[in-house]
């Protein structure tokens, strides 16, 4: 049973303990092999040692033990150069095997860092050497491909300046990188959500909500509401699986009483290189009496988009330029989406200024829309080139046909979508007129070209599903343990066209290759992370030019046991 007291506790205790200091009762000696915590620092160069370690830590008021790069949480933060051959030598100090993935970046599917697709992993005590040329430039990151070890810390940034100069002005260069740290162990994390999905959801509806709902809305249409939703065996209440009530949110591994703070002096521009490295958070991110211009979206640049706030998904990253016209402090808030916490930091004229926290937004309910039940259909893609023949080429086969799911004895089935659309305007629940500019898809336009960004060659089409209740997450109603590997064609031009059957948002990330997210017109934005809403569908444009084996997922750590494939890119015609 939850407590309601340890609620408020763990809230009271993360507002007032600063991260890392409290390290008592923790045996430290020669023997535990586990270390001491060492401050983020960013290394640059061409050759890089990593190591993988136990340390100590204590975000919460309690100490834990953590697993990071370096001794260092968040991991340090790596400087390379475009066009330079990069060599890291990544040591496995567990007594179990690890890895790191480096996420966006491409480069041989060898040197990709997921086990048993890529490699073997790295085992206890060995060092796995990766070498590789660096393609490209921007704001990346790393983390562990291994078991839930990303949760426990292994994460670290990614810069990688360029050759040629960039398209806009800045005085300073930040890393802003958000993370969400529990004390529970990962594996009891899963096992509370394998028990009931909801276990980490406190704001479900009281019979409170239910007078009130009658009172606004009458007693008709409030039970069949109401009924709608139990006949669908979901709440519009359920945005996160795993929530404040176990976790604290991070900027740079530090929690919002660390008073973490980012210096500035009037009339300077900032850039802010924002990495969402949490394993299951969505952050919604915005800086009163600031205005942000988004000028770069997974490490490559974009036509710049002026924005009071913006959504990034797990595995995203975007770049803004902010340019305070005044002293003072600023905050930088990063509210998730259920609204149950929220990781903070200064922007500041002056070291001891610290920022006054902005209340969070209310809770966010789900509607019919975000469950694929809307009305309007595609207002957004009126424009997109060719629609007839998308529309025709979104009936054709796909690669990994759906299959019918079977409800179980005394089990709810999955669910599906009645009438996904394209939402690329829709900024998501909880941020729809909400009186601030809110980015969305349909700002995201690149600056430079795609190449070959010719008509597909053909399309797949992929469901999202799943079945809350049992927490069971699949592609096309296939579990990962149960599916065939996906086979793309060296060469070809495909679309994928993403349908979400789910009332969860889903990160998908293509290892290897770039997403091209079709944001109309023809025009496309090229990612390394898809989010796609709930109820909505997505099509993302790939150039297939990466032999190998990749991994391809949702990026929602709890959620990739099932939603995952392993792509096999193969000379010739599909087998």
């Amino acid at each position: 049973m939850k407590n309601i007291n340890s609620i408020s506790r763990r809230a009271f205790v993360k507002g007032v303990v600063a991260s890392g200091t409290l390290l008592y009762g923790m045996n430290l000696n020669a023997r535990s092999n586990i270390k001491q915590r060492e401050k983020t620092v960013e290394l640059r160069g061409r050759e890089f040692h990593l190591s993988i370690d136990k340390i100590a830590v204590n975000i919460t008021g309690n100490p834990s033990i953590a697993t990071a790069v370096n001794s260092m949480l968040s991991g340090p933060t790596l400087r390379w150069r475009e066009g330079d051959d990069i060599i890291i030598h990544v040591t496995n100090n567990l007594n179990e095997p690890s890895s790191i993935h480096w996420h966006g970046i491409i480069l041989p599917y060898q040197m990709d860092g997921v086990p048993d697709i890529s490699f073997a992993g790295i085992a206890p005590g060995e060092t796995f050497i990766y070498k590789f040329k660096v393609e490209q430039s921007g704001t990346y990151w790393y983390h562990s491909h291994s078991g839930f070890q990303e949760q426990t810390g292994i994460y670290g940034a990614i810069i990688i300046d360029p050759i040629e100069k960039e398209p806009f002005i800045f005085h300073k260069d930040y890393v802003v990188e958000l993370s969400d740290w529990s004390d529970e162990k990962p594996k009891n994390i899963y096992r509370h959500l394998k028990i009931s999905s909801d276990y980490y959801n406190f704001k479900q509806r009281t019979l409170g909500d239910l007078v009130l709902e009658i009172q606004d809305q009458g007693i008709i249409n409030t039970f069949e509401k109401r009924k709608m939703w139990n006949e669908m065996r979901m709440s519009e209440r359920d945005l996160s699986d795993v929530t404040g009530y176990t976790y604290t949110y991070l900027i740079n591994g530090q929690n919002p009483a660390s008073n973490l703070n980012f210096s500035f002096k009037k009339g300077e521009k900032i850039r802010l290189r924002f990495i969402n490295s949490s394993a299951m958070t969505y952050f919604d991110i915005r800086i009163p009496g600031l205005k942000m211009t988004v000028v770069a979206a997974d490490g490559g640049y974009i036509e710049p988009v002026l924005i009071d706030e913006f959504r990034i998904g797990v595995a995203e990253t975007y770049d803004v330029i902010v340019e305070p016209k005044e002293d003072g402090a600023y905050a930088i808030f990063a509210q998730d989406i259920d609204r149950s916490g929220y990781a903070f930091a200064s922007l500041s004229s002056e070291n001891n200024l610290v920022a006054k926290v902005p209340l969070m937004d209310s809770l966010p309910i789900l509607t019919m829309v975000d469950m694929g039940m809307g009305m309007h259909m595609m207002e957004n893609m009126e424009n997109m080139e060719n629609m007839e023949n998308m529309e025709n080429m979104e009936n054709s086969p796909s690669i990994e046909k759906p299959i019918p799911i079977t409800p179980l004895k005394n089990k709810p089935s999955a669910m599906k979508a009645k009438n996904p659309q394209y939402r690329l305007d829709d900024p998501g629940v909880g941020l729809r007129e909400n009186g601030r500019k809110v980015l969305t898809y349909a700002d995201l336009k690149s600056l430079n070209a795609t190449k070959y960004n010719r008509y597909p060659d053909r399309e797949i089409v992929l469901h999202l599903t799943g079945n809350m209740q049992r927490y069971i997450w699949s592609i096309n109603g296939i579990k990962y343990a149960d599916s065939m590997p996906l086979q793309f064609i060296y060469g070809e031009r495909l679309r994928i066209t993403y349908i979400n059957d789910t009332m969860m948002n889903h990160p998908m990330h293509l290892h290897g290759m770039w997403s091209d997210v079709e944001t109309g017109e023809n025009i496309v934005a090229r990612k390394h992370t898809v989010n796609v809403q709930p109820g909505s569908k997505i099509s993302i444009r790939v150039n297939v030019d990466a032999l190998g084996k990749w991994a391809y997922h949702c990026h929602m750590l709890y959620h990739m046991l099932g939603m995952f494939r392993k792509v096999e890119v193969v000379q010739g015609k599909i087998s």
